[in-house]
């Protein structure tokens, strides 16, 4: 009985875990590396494992760095179930195709150059018709209801806070007659924020396999991000110029658009035209529309009120090229919310190409930024970046949001893990080395934790750590 740590090792994507139970297997989330060309690369390698060997993937939630290589996985040999909430299966339904058609696109685009010199052409990492394949073995759940997947193999989910359908997964594992409880943090979200309900807390485990992303900061109050964004709408105001902002499609698009519209008035935003300019966050909010029993309290009244129609009066959905590259003639007082998140893809360079220059542009940048990604260099400082094989000269004013973020900072970390009475051992994931340092630090000290930051392809043997749990085990 043991957990092996196959991606999200001392980084931040390519979330994959192996959980092994007697003859059984399952994978913790099957998600793609991103950021830089290597990245890519490495998608390319085999899985480390006999994919038809799989007896089930457990999802945590619908983002392409959990969710983006089941395709391949499929197409690798493996036939069995896809757990994860039902809002998870229906983001993943549109955001796995467009991961594919994305892919298509870009091996296209490379297979012309490799063309031109002669060199050997490549294959897209997987298409659309692949992914609507792997749809089929997603089999969606509920938050909080027990089920047993496998001989000896308990599994509930509960609300991690996320986005829209994320899940902290507990896994009840039985081998002869040794009972452990693993529970998988996937992403948390923070306490307190727009739209979905904090983190769910749980009382006991035997191993805690936890990310780590901002392990090492603190993230602003909300009253500070509300008068941040909002003084930023008014430096840009006075400039004369536009404002973009860098979004992911699933999660912070619809955190965004939601404080957008409880604080249209104070930010003075009806003097903007607001953009929405992602055919895919546009198909997933509406995916939030249909899973409004998600909700917090507060959301569940506003969109309640307003019903399916868009929450700001001056919001308009760019849905084709056309509609995209009209909003580049525009000189000023436009609010231009584009995909993709870490501006390595989407319709957010363009946008960047044609302001980024301009010394009365503002960019907002609202969540993590993987390193390699011009993203990331524009929050650490780039003088230039590079799009579409130009140098773009970095003039716009570069502003790091982080009270939107969509993950806990280092202090919800730590609290999350005091939720567990009996103080477990704890695996830390999905975070860079400097995150990861601090945070097993502040749980070691704090908490009393045992911590151990997982090295690519360690592996815990769970039968060999001592059951701390007070509780009958789960069936």
């Amino acid at each position: 009985m043991e957990i092996q740590s196959l991606g999200a090792t001392e980084e931040v994507t390519g979330s994959c875990h192996l959980v092994t139970v007697g003859d059984y297997r399952i994978l913790l989330d099957c998600g793609m590396f991103q950021g830089n060309h290597g990245s890519e690369m490495r998608n390319r390698e085999p899985f480390p494992f006999e994919a038809s060997g799989i007896d089930a993937v457990v999802l945590s939630h619908a983002h392409i760095d959990h969710s983006g290589r089941l395709p391949m996985l499929a197409n690798a040999g493996f036939s069995g179930p896809v757990y994860t909430h039902r809002a998870t299966r229906d983001l993943c339904d549109i955001l796995l195709r467009d991961s594919a058609y994305l892919n298509e696109k870009s091996v296209e685009w490379e297979n012309r150059r490799r063309q031109r010199k002669h060199m050997p052409l490549i294959e897209a990492l997987y298409t659309q018709e692949d992914a609507a394949r792997v749809m089929k073995q997603f089999r969606g759940l509920a938050y909080d209801e027990p089920r047993q997947i496998l001989p000896g193999i308990g599994l509930c989910l509960r609300d991690a806070g996320h986005i829209l359908g994320s899940a902290i997964v507990e896994l009840t594992l039985t081998e002869g007659e040794v009972r452990r409880k693993l529970v998988f943090s996937g992403d948390l979200g923070q306490s307190g924020m727009p739209i979905l309900r904090d983190p769910s807390l749980v009382e006991e485990a035997d191993l805690v396999l936890m990310e780590s992303t901002y392990g090492d900061r603190l993230h602003r109050e909300p009253r500070q991000t509300h008068e941040e964004i909002r003084d930023i709408v008014a430096q840009a105001g006075h400039a004369r110029g536009n404002i973009l902002i860098p979004a992911f499609a699933v999660g912070r698009t619809q955190a965004l658009l939601y404080w957008m519209a409880t604080h249209y008035e104070e930010a003075g935003l009806a003097a903007w035209q607001v953009f929405l300019d992602s055919p895919l966050a546009i198909r997933a909010t509406n995916v939030y529309y249909r899973h409004s029993d998600l909700y917090d309290r507060e959301a569940a009244r506003l969109w309640g009120r307003n019903g399916k129609r868009k929450l700001l009066p001056n919001l308009s959905y760019s849905r084709t090229t056309a509609q995209s590259i009209a909003i580049n003639r525009i000189r000023s007082g436009a609010i231009i919310v584009a995909g993709s998140g870490m501006c390595n893809g989407g319709r957010i360079k363009y946008h960047l190409k044609n302001n980024l220059w301009r010394k009365e542009a503002h960019i907002i940048i609202l969540g993590y930024q993987a390193r390699g990604t011009p993203g990331r260099a524009l929050v650490d400082g780039a003088k230039s970046i590079r799009i579409f094989g130009e140098s773009i000269r970095v003039g716009a004013t570069i502003h790091t949001v982080g009270g939107l973020s969509a993950h806990a900072d280092q202090g919800e970390l730590v609290s999350w893990y005091r939720g567990f009475r009996n103080r477990p051992p704890v695996a830390l994931v999905h975070g860079e080395s400097e995150a990861l340092q601090a945070l097993a630090e502040r749980l070691s000290t704090e908490s009393g934790a045992e911590v151990t930051i997982m090295k690519k392809n360690q592996n815990i043997r769970l039968d060999k750590l001592p059951s701390k749990r007070t509780k009958p085990h789960a069936q």
